[in-house]
């Protein structure tokens, strides 16, 4: 896997120079693994939640939504799994003193004979040109053949040693693939630990008498303990969701890679309660589906792919992620889970309440399956964020840095640009930003000569830019310019709400998905 660590680094620079995301608590050297969204990171983040609620409560008629809190009963976790299965495999190097997931330094090191097999087919690419076969190449090259079992071998034993606990076997596994510590470069391991992942609070006016808390881990469970709540007042027949969009906390001992994995994040979470045995359907669908709504994006199908879970968690039957392909590498982005019906069970188990749906058309009772659909709110933001980042090279030799997002999701849909700031150019673009900003996200800079600001605007992704000048006095036209193309057209000032309604407008893209 090609990786393109000075990308990852420019947009990480580029995030805070241009007031997308900040580190918290900066101004105290700030809280590792912990980020605030800024003034324009919190307008796309925004927009991401609300296209993602649109395409999947908006557009089906058998999904809705809640908003469930963030503090539950304690048995819940329990129930769950949580407190005695929510645990990551951690390792440290004795020599750096640094800890590690075991489980990531395997995949770490079979991304890097990934990055073996796409310069093989690049090489591939250039010796054939045009009459090159990837498929066929990838499945009949010994070389990539090889690769590609070695890969598969590492990750089948990674994710047995797992399932079966067998944590001395994955430091076996890590000392016989003979993967260093990117720190100090030493193999000195020691010894594979499991560490819990839930963070812990309380619940009372004193220490006495307070009650155990924790902080969710995941949003899911507020949608399991609510399943009859919401089947019994929205009448809603199987099969049907319920989504959800809210923060979830997870005590990440080696978090990294910028907002990629924090402490504090968000998630974007649909439970689809289905008939038992109609799950493994449901799962494929719900798979296809999710992967046309990334592809949606325009950010290119080549950047995703499906991975299969090997190791299963203990309540799924079927997993598979999108991963998307980050400047580091290929990495989930979101989870596709089919649940079987275990939440509803260990709840009512736990509970002592019955989580049954009567089926009128089967007349009986049964536990739904559930199939899950999971993305990270933050990771999204990351993926548009890395794959917008664009370094061009113009006609007159000089650069630009812009951020080519989806239209629909930028932060600012228009900035409104008066030529100079006098002959009364400033009221008169004023006034169109007033009249926009009643039904777009819009935003007004006079600072500096124009093609400095048209600059700032492509920086933080801003599709249109309306200049007013001195011809508009004379005959109520603007300029327009588009972001991507640089092209300037010529526009009524009547004509102008119109033009950008259809330009940003998602409700094409949701039409198809």
């Amino acid at each position: 896997m090609s990786l393109n660590l000075d990308k990852f680094k420019s947009v990480i620079s580029h995030a805070k120079e241009y007031g997308f995301i900040f580190q918290s608590s900066e101004i105290y050297d700030g809280l590792s693994a912990v980020y605030d969204y800024a003034q324009n990171g919190v307008e796309l983040k925004n927009n991401i939640r609300q296209y993602w609620w649109k395409s999947m409560v908006q557009m089906h008629d058998n999904i809705v939504g809640i908003d469930s809190a963030v503090l539950m009963h304690p048995t819940v976790w329990k129930a769950s799994g949580h407190v005695d299965a929510f645990n990551d495999p951690l390792i440290d190097n004795k020599d750096s003193k640094k800890r590690y997931r075991a489980d990531v330094l395997v995949e770490d090191y079979c991304a890097k004979i990934e990055g073996k097999i796409e310069k093989e087919i690049k090489k591939a690419i250039k010796r054939f040109g045009d009459s090159f076969d990837k498929e066929q190449f990838i499945n009949t090259n010994s070389r990539i053949i090889g690769y590609n079992k070695k890969i598969s071998d590492i990750l089948s034993r990674l994710a047995k040693s797992l399932e079966n606990e067998d944590l001395e076997d994955v430091r076996n596994l890590i000392i016989e693939l003979e993967i260093v510590c990117p720190i100090s470069g030493s193999k000195n391991w020691t010894d594979v630990k499991q560490f819990n992942l839930m963070f812990g609070t309380k619940l009372g006016a004193s220490a006495d008498t307070a009650t155990d808390l924790f902080l969710r881990p995941e949003t899911a469970q507020g949608i399991f303990v609510n399943f009859l709540n919401v089947q019994k007042t929205g009448r809603m027949k199987i099969p049907f969701g319920i989504a959800q969009t809210g923060k979830a906390f997870r005590n990440e001992i080696v978090a990294r890679q910028f907002i990629f994995r924090m402490r504090e994040f968000e998630q974007m979470e649909m439970q689809f309660f289905v008939k038992p045995v109609t799950q493994a359907d449901w799962y494929e669908k719900w798979k296809e589906s999710r992967m046309k709504w990334h592809v949606s994006l325009g950010m290119g199908e080549d950047n995703y792919r499906f991975h299969d879970h090997e190791k299963l968690a203990h309540y799924a039957d079927a997993a598979s992620d999108i991963e998307f392909k980050f400047p580091f590498g290929f990495k989930e982005l979101e989870g596709i889970h089919s649940r079987t019906d275990f939440d509803l069970k260990q709840h009512q188990e736990f509970s002592g309440k019955k989580l049954q749906y009567y089926d009128n058309e089967l007349k009986e009772s049964y536990i739904p399956c559930v199939v899950e659909t999971s993305i990270g709110l933050d990771r999204m933001f990351l993926a548009i964020l890395s794959n917008s980042l664009k370094e061009e090279v113009l006609e007159n030799n000089t650069t630009r840095t812009v951020l080519k997002i989806p239209p629909f999701l930028s932060p600012y849909k228009v900035a409104l640009l008066p030529l100079v700031k006098k002959d009364g150019l400033p009221q008169i673009a004023k006034d169109i930003y007033n009249t926009l900003k009643l039904e777009f996200n819009v935003t007004y800079d006079e600072k500096d000569a124009v093609g400095r600001r048209y600059r700032r605007q492509d920086a933080i992704g801003t599709p249109y830019c309306i200049t007013v000048d001195h011809q508009t006095k004379d005959d109520n036209t603007i300029t327009i310019r588009e972001r991507d193309s640089m092209q300037q057209d010529r526009i009524p000032l009547t004509e102008i709400e119109k033009y950008i309604k259809d330009k940003i407008s998602f409700n094409p893209t949701l039409l198809t998905i």
